[in-house]
């Protein structure tokens, strides 16, 4: 079966933008000719590919098909390019957990920038569940906690992120002082990022040997999540680099001194022979070897 390059060129449009009338908008074309492309790919496959709602999503079938789409516009870019002698920007869907972009990884979309005409689409993901971005075709590539290559990409280890148990010495002293430490943790309210996050947990259970739930707060932005901890509303965990200088000043003390999580960092990208895509790839490792620790 060959598919209609238009048609699939409209289904990644209507999932990108999440709706006919955003992807009419981006191909410049009416919402009824997305509608009837979108019929015809449907009727040619025998199967709907798309769940009509807000957003459009992608189904079981369309995830099949998006990540066959995305490659195919990804190396036909570069074909009309390596011809014409002229690049067209190119679209690049990536998943980086909110720490990493907070941190290390703006440096590598730089890098590429400067040699490819590049537009970069981030998906902000907790990096232990990036990876479902690449297996229903969302993103190229992904940085993820997952060592485990999902079907039809490459790994490559980047390095970890450490990440220590902090709080506002006011904040010690009201929860933390005059009991044991385990008993303490039980009670003392944490932040989290949201309800993927499980470092603090991790690092309760890590310490008290038990699986406990204390009082959260969930902040989902990294720059927020910090202030929280910084301002006293409770302890989180907060990668080394940043808390450097907090604690050098003493405006943040250690819950647990000696205690950490380290977080290793893996870059899982498709296996396609694309000059953009390993033009990324070395643009990350440099990145990944100038910002993360070594594993």
């Amino acid at each position: 079966m060959q598919f209609d390059s238009v048609q699939l060129e409209t289904f990644v449009a209507v999932l990108d933008e999440g709706s006919f009338d955003a992807a009419a908008r981006r191909l410049r074309v009416t919402p009824s000719a997305v509608s009837q492309r979108i019929k015809a790919l449907e009727s040619r496959l025998g199967q709907v590919v798309v769940m009509r709602g807000k957003p459009a999503r992608a189904t079981a079938a369309g995830a099949a098909l998006l990540r066959l789409a995305r490659q195919v516009s990804l190396l036909e870019l570069e074909a009309i390019a390596a011809v014409r002698g002229t690049v067209d920007a190119q679209r690049i869907p990536i998943a980086v957990n909110a720490d990493s972009l907070n941190n290390w990884f703006l440096p590598a979309m730089l890098d590429l920038s400067r040699t490819h005409h590049a537009r970069f689409l981030v998906h902000q993901e907790d990096e232990e569940h990036s990876a479902q971005y690449l297996r229903n075709g969302t993103v190229l590539a992904a940085v993820t906690a997952d060592p485990r290559p999902v079907q039809g990409c490459r790994v490559v280890r980047l390095g970890k992120m450490r990440y220590l148990p902090l709080a506002t010495p006011e904040y010690a002293e009201r929860w933390l002082a005059g009991k044991p430490l385990p008993e303490a943790l039980a009670e003392a309210p944490m932040v989290v990022f949201n309800e993927k996050d499980v470092l603090q947990h991790r690092l309760v259970r890590k310490v008290t040997r038990r699986k406990l739930d204390p009082p959260s707060h969930a902040i989902p932005a990294s720059a927020p999540f910090h202030e929280a901890v910084r301002i006293g509303l409770g302890w989180g965990m907060i990668e080394d680099q940043v808390a450097g200088p907090e604690l050098a000043a003493g405006r943040l003390v250690e819950v647990a001194p000696g205690k950490y999580i380290d977080v290793p960092l893996y870059w899982q990208h498709w296996k396609l022979e694309s000059g953009v895509l390993d033009a990324l790839t070395a643009a990350v490792l440099r990145a990944a070897e100038a910002g993360l620790r070594p594993s």
